[in-house]
């Protein structure tokens, strides 16, 4: 048995960098992980998924590269290339967060926590055998969430007709057809990449459109992007019936009333994850949950009981990532009695890594719109932007929404190349409440794509130069 100051049950992206954290601010920290380092997002998600679409959008771009004056030949697509590549950055970026933890002398127990009394946590390890360790100021849950089904509909997964993005990450080849149920971030990313490795995509949507946490104009250029390149999208879609068989699977959808029938070789679940709150321990130590399942916290990550903390997937939306990462750090700071900058939920950014990509910070145009605030929305083309015209990449648009009174940025929402790194000026300037016009007087170089930004802007001031 050790003592340790603080102990992480998790090793994703909110536990390890908590744990960092600790270390930093003096503290003992020791992290739980059966698995590899870095969690869902970097085994089985984020990065190994992003590595994919980089080789999707690549190979977009050199079918187009005769336009450029470059000559390739007959372009060859291998998926299992791609896959193995996805695996290796994956891999890497693990390794990388176990140099982390030993650069700042943080200890990975490796093993299954479960909570025990009195702040300690008994782990059972690969070969059965259990030992238990306890923390003299906290213990972290930052247990994350899964993949999950959809059992209610007939598609409970068996990871070969019927798979989860985990699978998906792992194929060997693209299957010549797939379904993929749930068009949110998720979803989209694997049907850009599956149909630029040539698989026939099917996109099914029960909400009215794709992407439908984004703001109606983003949901819909995307929309027009996918069905352009001759993707199958159904928004709005009920899925009826599934026939699961051994190569293939069987969907009955119906969409305004009509149904047709949609044959796959796999189908790809993307409707969610669940939270990993099962078998760790939590009502026996008095963690309560809320409604939807999540571990209740307050701003200070702090849970029910006392002395114990969740941060990341297990303590609420959105599942994000960097979200968890900043709730690392926030806890990092309370058990180490740090003042701290509580999180701003409502100013984390989203991403889907699709092409054309989409990003967002703060509220829509019809969040805007149901709370009845005055606005002024701002609104710029890529295919106006110089940038965008030389590299070829013209889809898409800047949003800006705006105060009517005060030129507070209400929300901010982009389409197109670059659009996950492009919205950072925007979540800088939020955080800081910069307003419409300080961006404005920000000189942006020229030829860029953040020049869309600063034309959106005075776009909804009235007065856009180049459209």
């Amino acid at each position: 048995m050790a003592t340790f100051d603080v102990i992480f049950l998790g090793g994703g992206p909110a536990g390890y960098v908590g744990a960092i954290r600790c270390a930093q601010l003096g503290l003992n920290a020791a992290v739980i992980e059966r698995e590899g380092l870095g969690g869902t997002c970097v085994l089985w998600g984020c990065i190994p998924a992003k590595a994919l679409l980089e080789a999707a959008n690549l190979a977009t771009r050199v079918s187009h590269a005769a336009e450029f004056g470059v000559g390739v030949g007959e372009v060859k697509l291998d998926f299992g290339v791609a896959m193995k590549r996805s695996r290796d950055v994956s891999i890497r970026n693990s390794k990388g967060v176990e140099f982390l933890f030993k650069k700042n002398k943080v200890t990975w127990i490796k093993g299954t926590g479960t909570l025990a009394p009195n702040k300690s946590v008994k782990v059972t390890m690969a070969d059965g055998k259990s030992e238990t360790h306890s923390a003299t100021k906290a213990v972290v849950i930052a247990t994350g969430s899964r993949v999950r089904g959809l059992p209610q509909a007939g598609l409970e997964l068996n990871k070969t007709t019927v798979i989860s993005s985990d699978e998906a990450l792992v194929l060997e080849k693209a299957p010549k057809s797939i379904a993929i149920v749930g068009a949110g971030a998720v979803g989209c990313e694997f049907a850009d990449v599956f149909h630029a490795f040539g698989s026939k995509v099917s996109l099914i949507e029960a909400m009215p459109r794709i992407l439908p946490l984004e703001d109606e104009d983003s949901s819909a250029e995307v929309q027009r992007s996918f069905k352009k390149r001759g993707m199958d999208v159904m928004a709005g879609a009920k899925l009826t019936a599934a026939k699961i068989g051994k190569d293939s699977v069987t969907l009955t959808v119906e969409v305004q009333g009509a149904k047709q029938e949609i044959v796959a070789d796999r189908v790809l679940v993307a409707t969610g994850r669940a939270t990993n709150v099962e078998n760790i321990g939590l009502k026996e130590a008095g963690v309560q949950l809320t409604d939807r399942g999540f571990i209740k916290i307050n701003e200070r990550m702090e849970t029910s009981a006392k002395g114990l903390y969740a941060i990341g997937d297990v303590a609420g939306p959105p599942m994000l990532a960097h979200k968890g990462e900043r709730e690392g750090m926030i806890v990092a700071e309370v058990i180490a009695g740090k003042s701290f900058h509580p999180l701003s939920y409502g100013n984390i950014p989203n991403a889907t890594y699709c092409h054309p990509e989409v990003a967002s910070i703060g509220m829509t145009e019809a969040q805007v719109k149901e709370k009845k605030i005055d606005y002024k929305v701002g609104k710029f083309p890529y295919s106006a932007n110089g940038r965008a015209r030389t590299s070829g990449e013209t889809e898409g648009f800047v949003k800006i929404i705006r105060d009517a009174k005060y030129g507070e940025i209400l929300g901010a929402h982009i389409v197109g190349a670059h659009a996950t790194e492009l919205i950072h000026e925007l979540a800088v300037a939020r955080e800081n409440e910069f307003t419409v016009e300080e961006i404005e007087l920000a000189i942006h170089a020229h030829p860029t794509l953040s020049e869309s930004i600063a034309e959106a802007v005075l776009d909804s001031l009235g007065r856009a130069i180049h459209i």
